[in-house]
Protein backbone atom coordinates (compact mmCIF):
# COMPACT_ATOMS: atom_id res chain seq x y z
CA UNK A 1 0.00 0.00 0.00
CA UNK A 2 1.58 3.57 -0.84
CA UNK A 3 2.58 6.12 1.49
CA UNK A 4 -0.09 8.62 0.21
CA UNK A 5 -3.06 5.72 -0.06
CA UNK A 6 -2.28 4.92 4.15
CA UNK A 7 -2.68 8.85 4.82
CA UNK A 8 -5.99 8.82 2.95
CA UNK A 9 -7.20 5.89 5.05
CA UNK A 10 -8.02 5.75 8.33
CA UNK A 11 -9.53 2.91 10.84
CA UNK A 12 -11.28 2.48 13.88
CA UNK A 13 -14.42 0.56 15.58
CA UNK A 14 -16.69 3.82 16.07
CA UNK A 15 -16.83 6.87 14.08
CA UNK A 16 -18.26 9.41 15.83
CA UNK A 17 -19.96 12.92 13.18
CA UNK A 18 -20.06 15.65 15.70
CA UNK A 19 -18.33 16.71 18.51
CA UNK A 20 -21.31 18.01 20.55
CA UNK A 21 -22.73 16.46 23.81
CA UNK A 22 -24.10 13.10 22.05
CA UNK A 23 -20.84 12.76 20.05
CA UNK A 24 -18.79 13.10 23.45
CA UNK A 25 -20.68 11.34 25.63
CA UNK A 26 -21.12 8.26 23.23
CA UNK A 27 -17.43 8.56 22.25
CA UNK A 28 -15.97 8.37 26.24
CA UNK A 29 -18.61 5.56 27.18
CA UNK A 30 -17.17 3.76 24.40
CA UNK A 31 -13.67 4.12 25.01
CA UNK A 32 -14.11 3.26 28.61
CA UNK A 33 -15.04 0.02 27.10
CA UNK A 34 -11.98 -0.40 24.52
CA UNK A 35 -13.20 0.49 21.93
CA UNK A 36 -11.05 2.64 19.08
CA UNK A 37 -12.85 5.87 18.24
CA UNK A 38 -12.70 9.10 16.08
CA UNK A 39 -14.84 12.11 16.64
CA UNK A 40 -15.17 14.37 13.49
CA UNK A 41 -16.47 17.48 13.25
CA UNK A 42 -17.13 19.99 10.82
CA UNK A 43 -16.91 22.95 12.39
CA UNK A 44 -13.40 25.02 13.20
CA UNK A 45 -14.66 24.41 17.02
CA UNK A 46 -15.51 21.20 19.36
CA UNK A 47 -18.62 21.66 22.28
CA UNK A 48 -22.21 22.14 19.73
CA UNK A 49 -25.00 23.80 21.06
CA UNK A 50 -23.75 22.85 24.34
CA UNK A 51 -20.86 25.37 24.07
CA UNK A 52 -24.01 28.09 23.88
CA UNK A 53 -26.55 27.01 26.89
CA UNK A 54 -26.70 26.80 30.41
CA UNK A 55 -25.35 23.70 30.88
CA UNK A 56 -28.19 22.11 32.76
CA UNK A 57 -29.16 18.88 32.70
CA UNK A 58 -32.62 17.23 33.47
CA UNK A 59 -32.10 13.73 35.01
CA UNK A 60 -35.08 12.54 37.24
CA UNK A 61 -33.57 10.75 39.95
CA UNK A 62 -29.91 12.61 40.09
CA UNK A 63 -27.20 11.60 42.78
CA UNK A 64 -26.74 15.25 43.12
CA UNK A 65 -29.91 16.02 44.11
CA UNK A 66 -30.91 12.92 45.96
CA UNK A 67 -27.79 13.70 48.18
CA UNK A 68 -29.18 17.69 48.46
CA UNK A 69 -32.28 15.60 50.32
CA UNK A 70 -34.70 16.05 47.50
CA UNK A 71 -37.21 13.56 47.66
CA UNK A 72 -38.34 12.18 44.30
CA UNK A 73 -39.84 9.15 42.50
CA UNK A 74 -39.48 7.87 39.17
CA UNK A 75 -43.35 7.10 39.09
CA UNK A 76 -43.61 10.87 39.48
CA UNK A 77 -41.48 11.85 36.92
CA UNK A 78 -43.10 9.27 34.55
CA UNK A 79 -46.48 11.03 35.16
CA UNK A 80 -44.83 14.31 34.36
CA UNK A 81 -43.33 13.23 31.34
CA UNK A 82 -46.82 11.49 30.03
CA UNK A 83 -48.46 14.68 30.45
CA UNK A 84 -45.74 16.70 29.04
CA UNK A 85 -46.05 14.53 25.32
CA UNK A 86 -49.44 13.74 25.45
CA UNK A 87 -50.02 11.10 22.48
CA UNK A 88 -46.54 11.56 21.69
CA UNK A 89 -45.19 9.83 24.51
CA UNK A 90 -42.45 7.60 23.99
CA UNK A 91 -42.76 4.79 26.92
CA UNK A 92 -39.79 3.39 25.23
CA UNK A 93 -37.49 6.13 25.33
CA UNK A 94 -38.57 7.69 28.44
CA UNK A 95 -37.85 4.15 30.41
CA UNK A 96 -34.22 3.85 28.91
CA UNK A 97 -33.91 7.99 30.06
CA UNK A 98 -35.57 7.54 33.60
CA UNK A 99 -33.33 3.91 33.95
CA UNK A 100 -29.92 5.00 33.09
CA UNK A 101 -30.25 9.08 33.42
CA UNK A 102 -28.41 8.46 37.16
CA UNK A 103 -26.31 6.14 35.87
CA UNK A 104 -25.02 8.41 33.52
CA UNK A 105 -24.61 10.95 36.07
CA UNK A 106 -22.61 8.50 38.25
CA UNK A 107 -20.06 7.56 35.33
CA UNK A 108 -19.07 10.46 34.14
CA UNK A 109 -18.44 11.99 37.54
CA UNK A 110 -16.59 8.86 38.70
CA UNK A 111 -14.60 7.90 35.69
CA UNK A 112 -13.98 11.18 34.06
CA UNK A 113 -13.58 15.32 34.37
CA UNK A 114 -17.07 15.89 34.02
CA UNK A 115 -18.62 17.20 37.10
CA UNK A 116 -21.75 18.71 38.03
CA UNK A 117 -23.47 20.57 41.13
CA UNK A 118 -27.32 19.80 42.19
CA UNK A 119 -30.01 22.91 41.42
CA UNK A 120 -32.51 21.43 43.34
CA UNK A 121 -34.25 24.90 44.11
CA UNK A 122 -35.05 24.72 39.97
CA UNK A 123 -38.45 24.08 39.66
CA UNK A 124 -39.50 22.23 36.46
CA UNK A 125 -41.55 24.44 33.99
CA UNK A 126 -45.23 23.03 34.54
CA UNK A 127 -44.43 21.99 38.34
CA UNK A 128 -47.92 22.37 39.34
CA UNK A 129 -48.60 19.83 35.98
CA UNK A 130 -49.52 15.86 37.37
CA UNK A 131 -46.20 14.62 38.49
CA UNK A 132 -44.04 18.10 38.24
CA UNK A 133 -41.90 19.04 41.07
CA UNK A 134 -40.70 22.62 42.64
CA UNK A 135 -37.24 21.51 42.17
CA UNK A 136 -34.38 18.67 42.15
CA UNK A 137 -34.76 16.86 38.72
CA UNK A 138 -31.86 19.26 37.40
CA UNK A 139 -28.15 19.69 37.81
CA UNK A 140 -25.78 21.85 36.48
CA UNK A 141 -21.95 21.35 35.09
CA UNK A 142 -19.48 23.05 37.73
CA UNK A 143 -16.96 26.15 36.72
CA UNK A 144 -14.13 24.64 34.79
CA UNK A 145 -10.41 26.08 34.60
CA UNK A 146 -9.82 26.66 30.81
CA UNK A 147 -6.25 26.49 31.22
CA UNK A 148 -6.63 22.64 31.65
CA UNK A 149 -7.31 22.23 28.16
CA UNK A 150 -3.81 23.84 27.33
CA UNK A 151 -3.35 24.77 23.57
CA UNK A 152 -6.62 22.86 22.79
CA UNK A 153 -8.80 25.73 24.05
CA UNK A 154 -8.49 27.35 21.02
CA UNK A 155 -11.25 24.90 19.67
CA UNK A 156 -13.48 24.99 22.14
CA UNK A 157 -16.33 26.97 20.92
CA UNK A 158 -16.65 30.48 23.01
CA UNK A 159 -20.08 31.27 25.01
CA UNK A 160 -22.85 33.00 23.00
CA UNK A 161 -21.44 36.26 22.60
CA UNK A 162 -24.77 38.36 23.54
CA UNK A 163 -24.98 36.62 27.02
CA UNK A 164 -21.73 37.27 28.10
CA UNK A 165 -20.45 40.76 29.75
CA UNK A 166 -17.33 41.49 27.87
CA UNK A 167 -16.78 38.02 27.47
CA UNK A 168 -17.61 37.06 31.14
CA UNK A 169 -19.59 33.89 31.73
CA UNK A 170 -21.94 33.57 34.62
CA UNK A 171 -22.78 30.41 36.83
CA UNK A 172 -25.94 31.02 38.27
CA UNK A 173 -28.73 33.66 39.03
CA UNK A 174 -26.96 34.48 42.34
CA UNK A 175 -24.31 35.74 40.07
CA UNK A 176 -25.96 37.92 37.88
CA UNK A 177 -28.09 39.34 40.93
CA UNK A 178 -24.94 40.38 42.51
CA UNK A 179 -24.37 42.65 39.37
CA UNK A 180 -27.59 43.89 39.28
CA UNK A 181 -27.47 44.72 42.99
CA UNK A 182 -23.74 46.16 42.92
CA UNK A 183 -25.06 49.85 42.91
CA UNK A 184 -27.35 49.49 45.98
CA UNK A 185 -25.52 46.98 47.87
CA UNK A 186 -21.24 46.49 49.32
CA UNK A 187 -21.46 42.51 49.52
CA UNK A 188 -22.68 42.88 45.68
CA UNK A 189 -20.29 45.94 44.76
CA UNK A 190 -17.00 43.60 46.09
CA UNK A 191 -18.01 40.80 44.08
CA UNK A 192 -18.94 42.56 41.29
CA UNK A 193 -14.89 44.43 41.42
CA UNK A 194 -12.82 40.66 42.18
CA UNK A 195 -15.16 38.93 38.68
CA UNK A 196 -13.97 41.49 36.83
CA UNK A 197 -10.73 42.08 37.81
CA UNK A 198 -10.06 38.14 37.75
CA UNK A 199 -11.73 38.53 33.70
CA UNK A 200 -9.57 41.69 32.88
CA UNK A 201 -6.66 39.58 33.67
CA UNK A 202 -7.57 36.67 31.74
CA UNK A 203 -8.25 38.85 28.72
CA UNK A 204 -4.56 40.84 29.04
CA UNK A 205 -2.98 37.31 29.94
CA UNK A 206 -5.42 34.85 27.51
CA UNK A 207 -7.58 36.81 25.68
CA UNK A 208 -10.42 35.23 27.00
CA UNK A 209 -11.86 34.59 30.30
CA UNK A 210 -10.43 31.02 31.79
CA UNK A 211 -13.29 30.68 34.17
CA UNK A 212 -15.76 28.35 32.30
CA UNK A 213 -19.38 28.48 33.33
CA UNK A 214 -22.67 26.57 32.41
CA UNK A 215 -22.16 24.42 29.32
CA UNK A 216 -18.97 26.13 27.98
CA UNK A 217 -17.72 24.20 31.22
CA UNK A 218 -19.81 21.12 30.72
CA UNK A 219 -18.06 21.60 26.81
CA UNK A 220 -14.46 22.23 27.74
CA UNK A 221 -14.64 18.88 30.83
CA UNK A 222 -15.80 16.35 28.42
CA UNK A 223 -13.66 17.26 25.43
CA UNK A 224 -10.90 17.18 28.04
CA UNK A 225 -12.04 13.75 29.13
CA UNK A 226 -12.22 12.98 25.21
CA UNK A 227 -9.03 13.83 24.21
CA UNK A 228 -7.16 12.37 27.77
CA UNK A 229 -8.39 8.54 26.33
CA UNK A 230 -6.60 9.23 23.35
CA UNK A 231 -10.02 10.18 21.00
CA UNK A 232 -8.95 12.66 18.24
CA UNK A 233 -11.27 15.20 17.59
CA UNK A 234 -10.65 16.16 14.10
CA UNK A 235 -12.19 19.91 13.42
CA UNK A 236 -12.76 21.46 10.10
CA UNK A 237 -13.49 17.58 9.32
CA UNK A 238 -17.00 17.65 7.36
CA UNK A 239 -18.36 14.30 6.17
CA UNK A 240 -18.78 14.10 2.76
CA UNK A 241 -20.91 10.79 2.34
CA UNK A 242 -21.74 7.29 4.20
CA UNK A 243 -20.17 4.10 3.13
CA UNK A 244 -22.20 1.07 2.65
CA UNK A 245 -21.31 -2.48 2.36
CA UNK A 246 -23.16 -4.91 1.55
CA UNK A 247 -25.92 -3.05 2.89
CA UNK A 248 -24.31 -1.81 6.13
CA UNK A 249 -22.91 1.63 6.96
CA UNK A 250 -19.37 0.84 7.50
CA UNK A 251 -17.98 4.29 7.21
CA UNK A 252 -18.13 7.52 6.12
CA UNK A 253 -16.04 9.86 3.54
CA UNK A 254 -14.25 12.83 5.57
CA UNK A 255 -13.05 15.49 4.24
CA UNK A 256 -9.80 16.57 6.54
CA UNK A 257 -6.45 18.98 6.26
CA UNK A 258 -7.16 19.43 2.43
CA UNK A 259 -7.78 16.03 1.07
CA UNK A 260 -10.57 12.81 1.28
CA UNK A 261 -9.91 10.56 3.95
CA UNK A 262 -11.52 7.36 3.81
CA UNK A 263 -12.74 5.94 7.44
CA UNK A 264 -13.97 2.66 8.02
CA UNK A 265 -15.72 1.66 11.21
CA UNK A 266 -16.13 -1.68 11.98
CA UNK A 267 -18.68 -1.52 14.52
CA UNK A 268 -20.63 1.58 14.08
CA UNK A 269 -20.96 4.97 12.42
CA UNK A 270 -22.69 7.35 14.52
CA UNK A 271 -24.46 10.79 13.54
CA UNK A 272 -24.57 13.69 16.07
CA UNK A 273 -24.22 16.63 14.31
CA UNK A 274 -27.05 18.86 16.06
CA UNK A 275 -29.81 18.58 14.13
CA UNK A 276 -31.44 20.95 11.50
CA UNK A 277 -31.69 24.95 13.38
CA UNK A 278 -29.47 26.31 10.75
CA UNK A 279 -30.94 24.62 7.50
CA UNK A 280 -33.15 27.31 5.58
CA UNK A 281 -34.73 24.27 3.22
CA UNK A 282 -35.63 22.20 6.64
CA UNK A 283 -37.13 25.29 8.39
CA UNK A 284 -39.51 25.78 5.65
CA UNK A 285 -40.60 22.50 5.74
CA UNK A 286 -41.46 21.88 9.32
CA UNK A 287 -41.44 24.97 10.74
CA UNK A 288 -44.72 26.44 10.93
CA UNK A 289 -44.16 30.56 11.31
CA UNK A 290 -41.69 29.99 8.19
CA UNK A 291 -44.14 28.20 6.29
CA UNK A 292 -46.43 31.39 6.48
CA UNK A 293 -43.45 33.36 5.49
CA UNK A 294 -41.95 34.41 9.14
CA UNK A 295 -38.13 35.33 9.78
CA UNK A 296 -36.55 32.78 12.25
CA UNK A 297 -33.34 33.56 13.73
CA UNK A 298 -30.94 30.92 15.95
CA UNK A 299 -28.68 31.27 18.26
CA UNK A 300 -27.60 27.45 17.51
CA UNK A 301 -23.70 27.41 15.52
CA UNK A 302 -24.02 28.01 12.05
CA UNK A 303 -22.77 24.79 11.43
CA UNK A 304 -25.84 22.70 12.25
CA UNK A 305 -27.48 22.44 8.89
CA UNK A 306 -28.73 19.11 9.28
CA UNK A 307 -26.19 17.09 7.57
CA UNK A 308 -26.74 13.91 10.32
CA UNK A 309 -30.57 13.59 9.25
CA UNK A 310 -29.77 14.06 5.72
CA UNK A 311 -27.02 11.44 5.65
CA UNK A 312 -29.54 9.45 7.79
CA UNK A 313 -32.61 10.03 5.52
CA UNK A 314 -29.79 8.54 2.26
CA UNK A 315 -29.39 5.60 3.75
CA UNK A 316 -33.43 5.20 4.20
CA UNK A 317 -33.53 6.52 7.81
CA UNK A 318 -37.45 7.20 9.01
CA UNK A 319 -37.89 10.46 9.82
CA UNK A 320 -40.23 11.77 13.13
CA UNK A 321 -41.84 14.87 12.22
CA UNK A 322 -45.25 14.59 13.59
CA UNK A 323 -44.49 16.09 17.52
CA UNK A 324 -46.53 18.96 19.08
CA UNK A 325 -43.37 21.03 18.16
CA UNK A 326 -40.73 20.35 15.61
CA UNK A 327 -38.47 22.56 17.32
CA UNK A 328 -37.98 23.94 21.07
CA UNK A 329 -38.93 27.32 20.85
CA UNK A 330 -37.29 30.53 22.44
CA UNK A 331 -38.45 34.17 21.54
CA UNK A 332 -34.70 36.06 20.36
CA UNK A 333 -34.06 39.60 19.06
CA UNK A 334 -31.35 40.67 16.80
CA UNK A 335 -28.39 42.30 18.04
CA UNK A 336 -26.03 44.53 15.71
CA UNK A 337 -22.59 43.85 17.08
CA UNK A 338 -20.73 45.45 14.56
CA UNK A 339 -21.22 47.33 11.15
CA UNK A 340 -21.35 43.76 9.84
CA UNK A 341 -21.81 41.56 12.65
CA UNK A 342 -25.10 40.71 13.92
CA UNK A 343 -25.65 38.75 17.14
CA UNK A 344 -28.47 36.90 18.60
CA UNK A 345 -29.88 37.66 21.89
CA UNK A 346 -32.37 34.52 23.52
CA UNK A 347 -35.01 36.03 26.05
CA UNK A 348 -34.51 33.85 28.90
CA UNK A 349 -34.46 36.32 32.00
CA UNK A 350 -35.79 39.78 30.97
CA UNK A 351 -39.52 38.30 30.37
CA UNK A 352 -40.07 37.34 34.09
CA UNK A 353 -39.31 40.52 35.58
CA UNK A 354 -41.85 42.68 37.06
CA UNK A 355 -43.01 45.42 34.71
CA UNK A 356 -42.09 44.04 31.15
CA UNK A 357 -45.29 42.37 29.53
CA UNK A 358 -45.27 41.13 25.70
CA UNK A 359 -47.69 42.51 23.09
CA UNK A 360 -48.49 41.31 19.66
CA UNK A 361 -48.89 44.24 16.74
CA UNK A 362 -52.36 44.43 18.54
CA UNK A 363 -50.77 45.50 21.28
CA UNK A 364 -52.34 43.03 22.75
CA UNK A 365 -51.08 40.65 25.85
CA UNK A 366 -51.02 36.85 24.88
CA UNK A 367 -49.33 34.79 27.37
CA UNK A 368 -47.71 34.62 30.86
CA UNK A 369 -44.62 36.15 29.91
CA UNK A 370 -42.96 34.53 33.02
CA UNK A 371 -43.88 30.80 31.24
CA UNK A 372 -40.99 29.35 29.41
CA UNK A 373 -39.17 30.39 26.46
CA UNK A 374 -40.64 27.56 24.57
CA UNK A 375 -44.61 28.45 25.87
CA UNK A 376 -43.98 31.81 25.21
CA UNK A 377 -42.44 30.78 21.89
CA UNK A 378 -45.58 28.61 21.13
CA UNK A 379 -47.95 31.41 22.34
CA UNK A 380 -46.15 33.79 19.89
CA UNK A 381 -46.82 31.30 16.80
CA UNK A 382 -50.52 31.28 18.03
CA UNK A 383 -51.08 34.90 18.44
CA UNK A 384 -49.30 35.90 14.89
CA UNK A 385 -51.51 33.02 13.07
CA UNK A 386 -52.65 34.63 9.81
CA UNK A 387 -49.32 37.35 9.54
CA UNK A 388 -46.53 36.93 8.17
CA UNK A 389 -44.55 38.15 10.20
CA UNK A 390 -44.28 36.15 13.51
CA UNK A 391 -43.52 38.98 16.07
CA UNK A 392 -43.78 40.29 19.45
CA UNK A 393 -42.41 43.52 21.37
CA UNK A 394 -41.20 43.53 25.28
CA UNK A 395 -42.30 46.82 26.74
CA UNK A 396 -41.50 48.53 29.87
CA UNK A 397 -41.11 51.84 31.67
CA UNK A 398 -37.90 54.06 32.48
CA UNK A 399 -37.53 52.72 36.12
CA UNK A 400 -37.88 49.14 35.09
CA UNK A 401 -35.21 49.27 32.01
CA UNK A 402 -32.40 51.18 34.72
CA UNK A 403 -33.44 48.43 36.86
CA UNK A 404 -33.40 45.05 34.67
CA UNK A 405 -32.32 45.93 32.01
CA UNK A 406 -34.40 44.49 28.51
CA UNK A 407 -33.28 42.68 26.64
CA UNK A 408 -29.37 43.08 25.56
CA UNK A 409 -29.78 46.40 26.80
CA UNK A 410 -27.66 46.62 30.34
CA UNK A 411 -29.41 48.12 33.70
CA UNK A 412 -27.93 51.31 35.48
CA UNK A 413 -25.04 52.26 34.96
CA UNK A 414 -24.13 51.17 31.57
CA UNK A 415 -25.93 53.91 29.09
CA UNK A 416 -28.82 53.22 27.38
CA UNK A 417 -27.49 55.53 24.17
CA UNK A 418 -25.99 52.50 22.32
CA UNK A 419 -28.86 50.43 21.83
CA UNK A 420 -30.86 53.37 21.38
CA UNK A 421 -28.51 54.94 18.34
CA UNK A 422 -28.72 51.28 17.07
CA UNK A 423 -32.67 50.98 16.74
CA UNK A 424 -32.47 47.69 18.73
CA UNK A 425 -33.97 49.71 22.08
CA UNK A 426 -37.03 51.99 20.87
CA UNK A 427 -38.15 54.44 23.07
CA UNK A 428 -41.31 56.84 22.99
CA UNK A 429 -42.35 59.88 24.80
CA UNK A 430 -45.62 58.36 25.81
CA UNK A 431 -47.15 54.97 25.01
CA UNK A 432 -48.56 56.22 21.57
CA UNK A 433 -45.39 57.44 20.86
CA UNK A 434 -44.08 54.17 20.97
CA UNK A 435 -46.65 52.35 19.13
CA UNK A 436 -46.39 54.70 16.01
CA UNK A 437 -42.04 54.04 16.48
CA UNK A 438 -42.85 49.97 16.61
CA UNK A 439 -45.86 49.51 14.01
CA UNK A 440 -47.87 48.72 16.95
CA UNK A 441 -51.64 49.50 17.09
CA UNK A 442 -51.32 52.55 19.70
CA UNK A 443 -54.66 51.97 21.12
CA UNK A 444 -54.63 48.48 21.63
CA UNK A 445 -51.43 48.98 23.78
CA UNK A 446 -52.59 51.97 25.78
CA UNK A 447 -55.31 49.40 26.55
CA UNK A 448 -53.54 46.76 27.00
CA UNK A 449 -51.16 48.45 29.94
CA UNK A 450 -54.29 50.47 31.44
CA UNK A 451 -55.94 46.87 32.23
CA UNK A 452 -52.39 45.58 33.23
CA UNK A 453 -51.64 48.60 35.54
CA UNK A 454 -55.38 47.56 37.33
CA UNK A 455 -54.49 45.28 39.31
CA UNK A 456 -50.42 45.31 38.73
CA UNK A 457 -49.33 47.19 41.89
CA UNK A 458 -50.93 44.94 44.45
CA UNK A 459 -48.93 42.37 42.62
CA UNK A 460 -51.64 40.79 40.49
CA UNK A 461 -51.92 39.89 37.14
CA UNK A 462 -55.55 38.05 36.78
CA UNK A 463 -55.51 38.06 32.75
CA UNK A 464 -52.31 35.19 32.78
CA UNK A 465 -51.65 34.54 36.33
CA UNK A 466 -47.54 35.83 36.34
CA UNK A 467 -46.20 34.28 39.28
CA UNK A 468 -48.57 31.70 40.60
CA UNK A 469 -46.24 28.97 39.85
CA UNK A 470 -42.54 28.09 41.19
CA UNK A 471 -41.06 28.71 37.76
CA UNK A 472 -42.46 32.06 37.38
CA UNK A 473 -41.28 32.91 40.69
CA UNK A 474 -37.74 31.37 40.55
CA UNK A 475 -36.53 34.02 37.70
CA UNK A 476 -38.32 37.10 38.92
CA UNK A 477 -37.55 39.61 41.17
CA UNK A 478 -37.27 37.96 44.69
CA UNK A 479 -36.95 41.27 46.19
CA UNK A 480 -40.09 42.74 44.57
CA UNK A 481 -42.91 42.42 46.28
CA UNK A 482 -45.64 40.87 46.55
CA UNK A 483 -45.02 39.69 43.29
CA UNK A 484 -41.87 39.13 42.04
CA UNK A 485 -42.93 39.16 38.44
CA UNK A 486 -45.63 41.70 38.73
CA UNK A 487 -45.20 45.44 38.27
CA UNK A 488 -46.79 48.27 36.74
CA UNK A 489 -45.98 50.42 33.77
CA UNK A 490 -46.48 53.88 34.62
CA UNK A 491 -43.14 56.17 34.47
CA UNK A 492 -42.07 57.10 30.78
CA UNK A 493 -40.36 57.35 28.42
CA UNK A 494 -41.44 53.70 27.74
CA UNK A 495 -39.19 51.29 26.08
CA UNK A 496 -39.69 48.34 23.71
CA UNK A 497 -37.73 45.08 21.90
CA UNK A 498 -38.70 43.10 19.00
CA UNK A 499 -38.88 39.79 19.33
CA UNK A 500 -38.80 37.27 16.51
CA UNK A 501 -39.08 33.41 16.58
CA UNK A 502 -36.03 31.49 17.71
CA UNK A 503 -34.90 27.76 19.12
CA UNK A 504 -32.76 25.81 21.31
CA UNK A 505 -32.74 23.13 19.55
CA UNK A 506 -34.66 20.50 16.69
CA UNK A 507 -37.16 17.77 18.09
CA UNK A 508 -37.96 16.26 15.08
CA UNK A 509 -35.27 14.00 13.84
CA UNK A 510 -34.74 10.55 12.99
CA UNK A 511 -35.93 7.59 14.59
CA UNK A 512 -34.22 5.58 16.86
CA UNK A 513 -34.69 2.53 19.08
CA UNK A 514 -33.78 2.51 22.69
CA UNK A 515 -29.93 1.96 21.99
CA UNK A 516 -29.73 4.54 19.24
CA UNK A 517 -29.60 2.16 16.32
CA UNK A 518 -31.31 4.49 13.14
CA UNK A 519 -34.58 3.09 12.35
CA UNK A 520 -35.41 2.36 8.40
CA UNK A 521 -39.00 3.78 7.05
CA UNK A 522 -39.50 -0.15 6.82
CA UNK A 523 -39.29 -0.61 10.74
CA UNK A 524 -35.78 -2.37 10.37
CA UNK A 525 -32.38 -1.09 11.77
CA UNK A 526 -30.55 0.36 9.16
CA UNK A 527 -27.17 -2.04 9.60
CA UNK A 528 -24.22 0.01 11.18
CA UNK A 529 -25.99 3.58 11.83
CA UNK A 530 -26.59 5.44 14.82
CA UNK A 531 -27.69 8.33 15.82
CA UNK A 532 -27.57 10.77 19.10
CA UNK A 533 -28.69 14.18 20.27
CA UNK A 534 -30.65 16.68 18.22
CA UNK A 535 -30.21 14.54 15.20
CA UNK A 536 -32.83 11.79 16.87
CA UNK A 537 -36.35 12.50 17.34
CA UNK A 538 -36.26 13.79 20.63
CA UNK A 539 -37.94 11.24 23.22
CA UNK A 540 -40.10 15.23 24.90
CA UNK A 541 -42.69 14.79 22.58
CA UNK A 542 -42.38 18.13 20.95
CA UNK A 543 -42.66 19.69 25.27
CA UNK A 544 -39.97 21.38 27.37
CA UNK A 545 -40.96 20.13 30.40
CA UNK A 546 -37.72 21.35 32.11
CA UNK A 547 -34.52 23.13 32.70
CA UNK A 548 -32.26 20.50 30.67
CA UNK A 549 -34.54 18.48 29.14
CA UNK A 550 -31.89 18.47 25.94
CA UNK A 551 -28.64 18.07 27.60
CA UNK A 552 -30.00 15.56 30.01
CA UNK A 553 -31.43 12.93 27.67
CA UNK A 554 -28.62 13.61 24.83
CA UNK A 555 -25.62 12.44 27.28
CA UNK A 556 -28.10 9.61 28.68
CA UNK A 557 -28.47 8.37 25.41
CA UNK A 558 -24.98 8.90 24.56
CA UNK A 559 -23.67 6.81 27.50
CA UNK A 560 -26.43 4.12 26.57
CA UNK A 561 -25.20 3.74 22.86
CA UNK A 562 -21.82 3.59 23.82
CA UNK A 563 -22.45 0.79 26.35
CA UNK A 564 -24.31 -0.93 23.45
CA UNK A 565 -21.84 -0.77 20.95
CA UNK A 566 -18.88 -2.69 23.89
CA UNK A 567 -21.67 -5.25 24.55
CA UNK A 568 -23.77 -4.33 27.38
CA UNK A 569 -27.10 -5.61 27.50
CA UNK A 570 -29.40 -2.55 27.68
CA UNK A 571 -32.16 -3.58 29.81
CA UNK A 572 -35.46 -1.73 31.65
CA UNK A 573 -37.56 -2.17 34.96
CA UNK A 574 -41.27 -3.67 34.37
CA UNK A 575 -43.05 -0.42 35.20
CA UNK A 576 -46.10 -0.41 33.16
CA UNK A 577 -48.27 -1.97 30.58
CA UNK A 578 -46.98 0.64 28.06
CA UNK A 579 -43.44 0.10 28.96
CA UNK A 580 -41.07 -2.91 27.62
CA UNK A 581 -41.68 -5.99 29.43
CA UNK A 582 -38.46 -7.33 31.98
CA UNK A 583 -35.43 -7.97 30.89
CA UNK A 584 -36.08 -6.72 26.98
CA UNK A 585 -32.45 -6.07 25.64
CA UNK A 586 -30.91 -5.03 22.09
CA UNK A 587 -27.30 -6.13 22.00
CA UNK A 588 -24.49 -5.17 19.45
Amino acid sequence: MSTQKCQDEARCDVLVIGAGAGGLSTAITARKRGLNVIVIEKDRYFGGTMAFSGGFLWVPGNPQCKAAGVKDTPDAARTYLRHEAGAHYDAEGVETFLTYGPQMLEFFERETDVSFTAAETFPDYHPDAPGGVAGGRSVLAKPFDARQLGDELKRLRPPLRTITFVGMMFNSGNEVKHFFNATKSLTSLLYVIRRLAGHGRDLLLHRRGMRLTSGNALAARLAKSTLDLGIPIWTEAPARELIRTDGRVTGAVVEHQGRNVRITADRAVVLACGGFPQDAALRAKHFPHVQRGGEHVSPAPAANTGDGVRMALGAGAAFVERLSNPAAWIPVSKVRLSATTTGVFPHLIDRFKPGVIAVNRRGERFVNESHSYHDVGEAMIRTCAGERETAAWLICDHPTVRKYGIGFAKPFPLPLSLYLRSGYLVRGRTLADLARATGIDAAGLERTVERYNRTAGQGSDPDFGRGTTAYNRYLGDPDHHPNPCVGPIRQGPFYAVKLLMGDLGTFAGVRTDRCGRVIGQDGAPVAGLYAVGNDAASIMGGNYPGAGITLGPIMTFGYVLGRHLAGDAITLPDTTPAAAPTSAEITA
